[in-house]
């Protein structure tokens, strides 16, 4: 019989899993008869995960719960509260009535963890999981919680009909909803999955926003969730573990990839866990529920949280964890939960170091080092929701502080970045005393005085004209240096960007001398899954952006005379040359930005300069240039301090005309469009409406991958997309900005400068297949802008790409050969047509129609689709700055294998007669053409090629894709994609002939030409 592959034998896996045994075993012949399912309801299974098999006809719609299961569980743990009301007219109709207000007014969440009373009786909805310390009584009352997962829930009052695929129940409260999808039948839970919940009725009980703590749409490959039902606006957030250090997830050798779901999530011990420690109301218990947002963790917030508390469980205290989560990570969630939970975790054995013995907590205190007060406060609030115990969080920010904090009780303590050397002394002087150190970001996000402070903590002076250049990484782990840190403390950093010392310290070293990451969640993981957008996707420096002009001869204003004297200009710090690029960011800022519409009408800039003395210089120049223009907003400056320039002392406030702690506020209005900074504002400043950066200051390492990242923050409101994105760098390079973002960016790619006139040639080439006629794109765009009914564009388009499938009798690599360059067009002018500045028609027509024909171009043949394919995985965009290639994709994290370049001619040959050399004679001619700058000898460059060679020949692919392919174009991009996986790999130990490889054409074009021939011997 063959496998059952349907959702309903999904249905089934999750359900054995869970219960240990299926509906449908239960009712086969020689299984349990129909009685037998009913009384094994009522009891614990011993198999699966616990869980029993709900009936649907069990469940009443109306208060959304399994009556059944709920009047079992109270019958069998609390007769005696029963009692006092059975006496009572409709008494079980007085108790599901008192259950439901108070659901509808707190929220399912409120009485699983507070429970219900009734008049005088008091029912426990949920038996807490047990801790270790958690005395036998507790740990038998959890096993007497009833779990169920019940199958195809008619949840409709108005359409019995209607039903969803799974819901999870405790006690007989409904606390999840599963819809499942099934890839092998077609469906998604990303596509169809989600778009069956958009499109429940969310009126209904079982789906009103609080009845249940979450809703799974749920494949065999993804997971999403959301925790508010409200039609086409519900918003779903991926459950992934992530794969590549990307979004998805990894195959799972014993299953589906997506069985973590309930083998791990879903366990008796995970759920309840989840419910009673993570699962969060923001806002007041006075706010209407409606008013309120549940927050369920991500897969990852979850996992972090849950390994960490492990390890130390089964270390005890004195252990380091570095912990980087990128930006949108939701790492202030994390942060709040690691630390709740941190207080009351207890070692596994009694001879741990720091333990005082099993049944003790082992650290008497957690302390959060951050810059953020709504830490503080998310800690607070957590708290309240969590723990009967309330008054345990408490600031600190002296040693005396933190002395009085413990000896008060306080079991969080909470102190700033600054104040932590002086807390550092506090932890070595207690030494009795073991702590839980949790470091948040280091970062001053609005205070360059903050730098200050810690600097003469510290014992140093601060820079004596602006804030610029301090780490506070550096800071932080300088004070744990001076202080002689002891093994009373456990650290815990979070840091989307740590640097080489602050992985040193808080890594975890690996038996080849490294250190890595305890837990990551990467920036390509965050931007995958939607959470932030690639800051990189439109980056242009102003070398770039000159070289684009140069290349139209009849462009007078930028012609090569008038071209060097700005760039001359440019390297001088004075107001004319401060003029000179204002103009330039105002000249695209307002016409590309603002008058564009972008994010709404509602998006903002900001202009990064080299220190205060040249912010306040820009500021001037760019206030004179919207005045002039009549513009109808204004700019804002940010700094510290006071400045003297040109004689005259300046502050923020009275540059800007209000007080420098409104900065944020008041640039979140309509009225401030642009921010002028020099450092301040460049980390820790979240500010979604932010699309565009103008750079005149050189970025280098953490600081680049902060200060850029600014821009990355997603609003899904104002419909922000990557495509909104743009950076104009007057200082740095396109190499400059990849070396700073490869430790922390995996596997994004850079456009790099773009020669326009490459729109020329592809528009001749894509002219000349038969593809289309001209007149059919004049006639399609006219009708398109005209906004005529879409039935008279797509017979227009149909003809088209009916001619290019069928009609043309095209060979297949022809197809992919045009579709590839369409795309090409369409990437290329998408990003360009912003920044030029002049308008060819013809391109802007070919570029709305390929972007409706693209989509209907078929390519069959596995070859051709597997080109489809690389291109959609890399930015085909870009020539380099001497036009050595098209469509640069450039990996920026070592940790992930690096992509080759797409060649400029997607159909180059490979192939004829063989040129076979000796290998001497090969290395002899390579070096003499080619290796002039590789400082290695003769011997060692064989030895080098030798051993690359080898590793090329050792992939697992080699055969297959290489030596046994007979697509020529996909054998040399494979061959391309082994050398560079092979080089990358050797990146540590040859970093000179990494970094020749990855920066010199022609060095990088020779090495492949020798491997290839190296190969044929």
């Amino acid at each position: 019989m063959p496998s059952l592959t349907t959702e309903q034998a999904l249905e089934a896996a999750i359900e054995k899993k869970l219960a240990g045994t299926t509906r449908e075993e239960l009712n086969e012949p020689g299984g349990s008869s129909r009685a037998d399912m009913v009384a094994e309801r009522y009891e614990t299974y011993r198999t699966g995960n616990g869980y029993q098999i709900g009936n649907p006809t069990d469940f009443n719609a109306e208060y959304a719960l399994d009556t059944r299961r709920f009047w079992h569980f109270l019958e069998t743990t609390q007769a005696d509260e029963l009692a006092k009301l059975k006496d009572q007219p409709q008494w079980e109709l007085r108790i599901l009535q008192r259950l439901d207000r108070m659901i509808s007014r707190y929220g399912v969440l409120h009485v699983l963890r507070k429970g219900l009373e009734v008049d005088d009786a008091y029912f426990t909805l949920m038996f807490v999981p047990p801790l270790a310390s958690s005395s036998e009584e507790v740990k038998r009352d959890f096993e007497r919680n009833e779990f169920s997962v019940t199958r195809q829930v008619h949840f409709s009052k108005a359409n019995p009909h209607e039903s969803v695929d799974m819901v999870v129940f405790i006690n007989g409260l409904s606390v999840a909803t599963l819809e499942l999808k099934n890839h092998w039948t077609g469906q998604t839970a990303r596509v169809h999955g989600i778009e069956q919940y958009k499109k429940r009725d969310f009126t209904q009980p079982l789906f009103q926003f609080g009845r249940c703590v979450v809703h799974f749409a749920v494949d065999t490959d993804e997971i999403f969730m959301a925790t508010r039902l409200n039609g086409k606006d519900t918003f779903f957030l991926p459950f992934n573990k992530g794969h590549n250090f990307g979004a998805g997830n990894p195959p799972n050798p014993f299953g589906h990839k997506t069985a973590y779901l309930w083998d791990e999530v879903l366990t008796r011990q995970s759920l309840s866990n989840i419910i009673q420690h993570f699962v969060t109301l923001d806002g007041k218990p006075s706010d209407p529920l409606t008013k309120r947002n549940l927050i369920f963790p991500r897969y990852h917030q979850l996992d972090v949280v849950r390994k960490l508390l492990a390890d130390c469980s089964r270390k005890g205290v004195g252990q380091t964890y570095l912990i980087q989560h990128s930006a949108g990570s939701g790492k202030s969630n994390s942060i709040t939960w690691t630390a709740y939970q941190l207080i009351e975790t207890y070692p596994e054995r009694a001879d741990l170091p720091g333990s005082k013995g099993t049944g003790h907590p082992l650290f008497d205190s957690v302390i959060v080092v951050t810059d953020r007060t709504i830490l503080d406060k998310q800690i607070r609030d957590n708290i309240k929701e969590f723990s009967e115990v309330k008054n345990i969080v408490a600031p600190a920010f002296s040693a005396q502080d933190l002395r009085q904090a413990l000896e008060s009780g306080k079991r969080i303590i909470v102190t700033t970045i600054q104040k932590f050397p002086f807390i550092v002394n506090g932890i070595a002087d207690l030494s009795d005393k073991r702590f839980a150190v949790i470091i948040d970001e280091a970062h001053s996000s609005q205070s360059g005085s903050a730098h200050d402070n810690m600097n003469r903590a510290m014992g140093h002076k601060p820079a004596p004209d602006d804030e610029d250049d301090v780490d506070e990484q550096d800071l932080i782990i300088e004070a744990m240096r001076s202080r002689k840190i002891r093994d009373n403390a456990s650290y815990f950093a979070f840091t989307a960007t740590p640097k080489p010392n602050t992985l040193e310290k808080f890594g975890v070293k690996q038996p080849d001398g490294t250190f890595k990451e305890f837990h990551l969640y990467s920036m390509k993981q965050a931007i995958e899954e939607g959470f932030i957008l690639d800051v990189l996707a439109n980056y242009t420096t102003y070398k770039s952006y000159y070289e684009i002009e140069k290349s139209i001869e009849d462009n007078p204003l930028f012609d090569n005379k008038k071209a060097q004297k700005k760039l001359k200009a440019y390297v001088e710090q004075h107001q004319q040359t401060i003029n000179t690029k204002a103009e330039i960011m105002i000249d695209h800022f307002i016409p590309q930005v603002v008058n564009s519409k972008k994010l709404k009408g509602k998006a903002k800039g900001m202009i990064v300069t080299q220190n205060i003395e040249t912010a306040i210089r820009y500021y001037f120049a760019i206030r004179r240039i919207l005045e002039e223009k009549g513009a109808r907003f204004k700019a804002i400056i940010a700094f510290s301090g006071k400045k003297t320039v040109d004689g005259i002392e300046y502050t923020e406030d009275t540059l800007n005309g209000f007080s420098g702690k409104d900065i944020k506020e008041k640039f979140d209005t309509d009225e401030y469009r642009l921010l002028v900074v020099a450092n301040k504002f460049l980390t820790g400043f979240d500010q979604p409406k932010l699309s565009a950066m103008y750079v005149d200051k050189r970025l280098q390492g953490v600081l680049a991958v902060q200060a850029l990242s600014r821009l990355n923050r997603s609003a899904n409101k104002l419909g922000k997309k990557t495509e909104d994105l743009f950076i104009l760098d007057f200082f740095n390079t396109v190499e400059d900005i990849k070396e700073a973002f490869d430790p922390f960016y995996t596997g994004t790619t850079l456009s790099e400068a773009t020669d326009v006139n490459v729109l020329h040639e592809l528009k001749a080439h894509l002219d000349g297949v038969g593809v289309y006629e001209w007149d059919e794109v004049e006639e399609f765009v006219e009708k398109y802008f005209k906004g005529v009914d879409a039935q008279q564009l797509s017979p227009i388009i149909d003809t088209a790409a009916d001619r290019f499938n069928s009609g043309l009798e095209l060979a297949d690599n022809d197809k992919a050969d045009f579709k590839i360059k369409a795309k090409q067009f369409v990437k290329i002018y998408g990003q360009m047509a912003s920044i030029m500045p002049f308008e060819v028609l013809k391109w802007e027509k070919l570029f709305w129609f390929l972007k409706f024909l693209i989509p209907k171009l078929i390519i069959c043949s596995p070859e051709t689709a597997a080109l489809d394919e690389l291109l959609e995985s890399v930015d085909l965009s870009t020539y380099g700055l001497e036009r050595t290639k098209l469509g640069h994709s450039i990996t920026l994290d070592d940790a992930e294998t690096v992509v080759d370049p797409q060649n400029p001619n997607p159909r180059g040959a490979h192939g004829g007669e063989q040129d076979e050399n000796p290998l001497d004679l090969i290395i002899k001619s390579f070096n003499e053409r080619y290796f002039h700058g590789w400082s290695a000898s003769p011997d060692d460059q064989r030895m080098k090629l030798v051993s690359i060679t080898s590793h090329v020949k050792q992939h697992p692919n080699f055969e297959v894709q290489y030596v046994n392919n007979p697509d020529v174009q996909n054998r040399d991009l494979a061959l391309m994609r082994m050398i560079q996986e092979a080089i990358s790999q050797q990146r540590r130990s040859e970093l000179e002939m990494y970094k020749l490889y990855s920066q010199d054409e022609g060095f990088k074009q020779a090495m492949q030409d020798t491997i290839r021939r190296m190969l044929s011997l």
